[in-house]
């Protein structure tokens, strides 16, 4: 038979939170990289001391050897992005890990190339 304290009220709710709290060892942020959604991770190095590591740390290096953005990561590992920035900041200290921001413009792009590439768009 069953014991009844396995299966009770709000044990999924309570293993869904315990986890992640786990996996960052408390930590609700990077200590010092500051990552968003979209900041591009890839694998630096392919040597790697399995045993300094953790589980999902490993999983993440494995996803990064091309390089993906902290969501795809997240998606991949159905992990929260929070805990993903976490792990892979870690990682990012460690040098195990590169990370850049997605490439941005200074300058908005001017309307006339806009409607230059829409009137392209239109032609096809």
């Amino acid at each position: 038979m069953a014991d009844p304290r396995d299966s009770g009220p709000g044990q999924d709710e309570a293993g869904s939170v315990v986890r992640p709290y786990i996996l960052t060892e408390g930590r609700q942020h990077a200590d010092a990289v500051q990552l968003d959604m979209v900041s591009v991770v890839i694998a630096a190095r392919a040597e790697v001391d399995e045993m300094a590591l953790e589980p999902e740390q490993l999983r993440i290096l494995e996803l990064c050897r091309r390089a993906q953005s902290v969501a795809e990561v997240s998606a991949h590992m159905d992990i929260p992005v929070a805990v993903v920035k976490v792990l892979l900041g870690d990682l990012i200290g460690r040098g195990y890990v590169l990370a850049r921001a997605p490439y941005t413009t200074e300058s908005p792009v001017s309307r006339d190339v806009l409607q230059a590439v829409l009137d392209g768009i239109q032609r096809l």
